[in-house]
């Protein structure tokens, strides 16, 4: 059994918490979101913590207890410091350029793909190869990477595509001869 939930959620300064019964409004210097707390689990707010603790002993009391809590955890992060997801594009000819609305994608296509950029987020072309994902909601921030990604996922044979930073792509070998 995890004990995720037993650990407190820490508010650091200038990221103020509404509570209202089982809503929840955290803003911050990126921002604000709201987060609506599932009635099997009880927050209360201890000076800078945020407590959370199961209503029963039920298993999907105890579910939602420690996913309520990082829901919060991740909330509290994204306002005060927000989430970055880094892109890296493999190929010949592969590109990408970013404006305040489009994200524009050369991607082998017969045509350029253009991807809108949602509200709350922005995306950075740093390199024609590397595109920067940031916003304070993570759940966005990781949905967005993984569309983009989507449009042309790595393949394993000379690794073109678009992939995280983070990961590595098991490369096969060719025919032989």
């Amino acid at each position: 059994m995890s004990r995720v939930g037993k650990n407190p959620v820490v508010v650091p300064a200038g990221v103020t918490v509404d509570l209202q019964g089982q809503a929840l409004k955290v803003k911050g210097k990126r921002g604000e979101l709201a987060f609506v707390v599932h009635d099997d689990v009880e927050i209360s707010r201890d000076g800078a913590n945020l407590n959370f603790k199961p209503r029963g002993e039920s298993r999907r009391a105890r579910m939602q207890w420690g996913t309520a809590r990082n829901l919060v955890s991740n909330m509290v992060r994204g306002v005060s410091d927000g989430f970055t997801i880094n892109l890296e594009i493999n190929g010949v000819g592969y590109r990408a350029a970013a404006d305040a609305k489009n994200l524009k994608l050369q991607l082998g296509f017969s045509h350029d793909v253009e991807v809108p950029i949602p509200a709350g987020i922005q995306i950075r072309a740093v390199k024609p190869t590397e595109i920067e994902i940031t916003g304070a909601d993570r759940q966005r921030v990781g949905q967005l990477a993984a569309e983009i990604r989507s449009l042309r996922p790595p393949e394993p044979y000379k690794g073109k595509g678009i992939k995280y930073s983070t990961e590595t792509i098991r490369r096969k070998e060719g025919k032989k001869k």
